[in-house]
């Protein structure tokens, strides 16, 4: 999770090792440990002074406007679809509820660039456990929506014939990304704990570097890897099928498939090449410059957070851009608004054309992938 981690001689007296890109009481999220020798001496201030100054303001940022954009999303489906109507829905619904539940780990996560932590050892593992679940499960859910894309648009007759079914299996695909989401944070309820006033991953001696490698490449294989050749291969035969079809509103759709997959790769990959050199770091101490330590750790601060931006835009990426959302924003907009203020909606709008835009069937989203 963002344990943070310090490694100092303390760890090396009480037996334990810790994952960690400040050495000697220095401190850094434990996604971005190199391991760094513990005999080496290297001042680190400057990256706990970059890391106070930088994350708290970012990450408050990030958690206003992404926790804005998915409390829009819960409410429309609670307030205007009673029913989940598609498999998408569904797991639009679930990703939403994911990129909350990770964005109220950031407060904490803020207060302890700040302050250290300060919210004691159960909370330390509860926050760090949080948090990965609902990193994994978000990605999952996105590669789950780009599959249930892929047969919507290019089995479109399949489809067709088993939307009741697709919608049973929808909750089932959901509870097991859930389930393997927290297996997946076994690690962290496991090793996560307050250490030299920072919520850090900290291994017993016998596990060492094998443990945290493992952690890592588990994150970085299903975290990114795995999801991202799955999206690959579904929007490419995606828009291979499209440009097939005469349809004018395909390009539009290409356009939401292209800023899809490019703001996945670009939020994703510097992120995951930092766990990447992190992990090679851990094996075979390949960087032992003070110098090189401390830009390794400031460029991962700045990438960590550039990835965590992708809870923000996946309303925008996944929900607003289609016709009933943007209609159904509309319709919450005018509740929240003073009576004096609302405007008439719709009123140009058919009973048919109304009806038509709320039932919205999956067959309707090759268009533009109108969710």
């Amino acid at each position: 999770m963002i344990a943070v981690n310090m490694t100092s001689m303390d760890d090396i007296i009480t037996g334990m090792t810790t994952e960690d890109p400040f050495s000697s009481s220095a401190t850094t999220e434990d996604d971005y440990d190199y391991g760094i020798d513990d005999n080496l001496m290297c001042d680190r201030q400057s990256v706990r002074d970059f890391r106070s100054r930088y994350e708290p303001p970012f990450f408050w940022i990030i958690t206003l406007v992404g926790g804005t954009g998915n409390l829009a999303v819960v409410w429309i489906y609670l307030s205007f679809r009673k029913r989940l109507k598609t498999m998408t829905d569904v797991y639009l619904l679930n990703l939403a509820v994911a990129d909350l539940l990770f964005l109220v780990t950031l407060p904490l996560w803020a207060a302890e660039a700040s302050h250290g932590w300060i919210f004691g050892p159960a909370m330390c593992k509860i926050n760090s456990a949080l948090y990965k679940v609902n990193l994994f499960s978000s990605i999952m859910l996105l590669t789950c929506i780009s599959v249930d894309r892929y047969i919507v648009i290019v089995q479109t007759t399949k489809a067709q014939n088993s939307q009741m079914e697709r919608r049973r299996c929808s909750r089932l695909v959901c509870a097991g990304v859930w389930l393997l989401a927290l297996l997946l944070a076994v690690p962290e309820l496991s090793f996560a704990v307050p250490a030299n006033s920072y919520c850090r991953m900290v291994y017993p001696s016998n596990l060492g570097n094998r443990t945290k490698i493992l952690v890592l490449s588990l994150q970085v294989s299903m975290g990114f890897f795995v999801p991202f050749m799955v999206m690959a291969f579904c929007y490419s035969v995606i828009i291979a099928k499209l440009l097939k079809t005469r349809n004018f509103e395909k390009h539009k759709a290409m356009r939401v498939i292209l800023a899809v997959v490019v703001v996945f790769i670009v939020s994703q990959l510097p992120y995951n090449s930092m766990l990447v050199m992190e992990a090679t770091q851990a094996s075979n101490m390949t960087v032992t410059d003070c110098e090189k330590v401390k830009a390794i750790d400031m460029a991962g601060q700045v990438l960590k957070s550039i990835a965590y931006m992708h809870a923000c835009l996946n309303p925008f990426l996944y929900v607003f851009v289609g016709v009933r959302f943007r209609r159904d924003i509309k319709r919450l907009l005018h509740c929240c608004l003073p009576q004096s203020t609302k405007t008439p909606l719709g009123k140009t709008r058919s009973p048919l054309s109304s009806t038509r835009i709320s039932v919205m069937s999956d067959s309707d989203t090759s268009h533009a992938l109108s969710l």
